[in-house]
């Protein structure tokens, strides 16, 4: 697959899944709030919960069944930077109620206010943050 279709078809695949959840189920495809619902208390929709994580981690397993390899991951930064940035991640999960996935892909789509004032949010820390690590900071 060329460097245009592979990204297009993953696109399309991530908007067809969501959109496949929301007609189904009446659920937005917020990854925080799907993994954050099995934090707490179980509800009826933890095994919903539960089956999406599941195939989230299986995508690259049936990926290197059906192509004999591992989908291509190359991390240029080091461990503790890793976590620093999850757990940054994590907190901006929280302060802005909800994640890139669940105001990216699902808020925009339903052209919500409150996510088009996320993902612009999201992408302005993503660029000051990026200038800064490559410009601003020694090496």
């Amino acid at each position: 697959m060329n460097a245009f279709l592979a990204p297009l078809a993953g696109g399309a695949l991530i908007g067809a899944s969501a959109a496949l959840l929301l007609l189904a189920n009446g659920r937005i495809a917020g990854i925080s709030g799907i993994l954050g619902g099995l934090l707490g208390p179980l509800s009826q929709e933890a095994m919903g919960r539960i089956a999406f994580l599941v195939g989230l981690v299986a995508g690259p397993i049936l990926f290197r069944l059906a192509t004999g390899h591992w989908p291509a991951v190359r991390l240029e930064s080091s461990t503790p930077m890793l976590v620093v940035a999850g757990l940054l991640v994590g907190f901006g999960t929280r302060l802005g109620s909800g994640c890139t996935s669940g105001h990216g892909v699902c808020g925009l789509a339903r052209l919500s206010p409150r996510s088009f004032a996320a993902v612009a949010t999201f992408m302005a820390a993503a660029f000051l943050t990026v200038f800064l690590v490559r410009h601003g900071m020694p090496r």
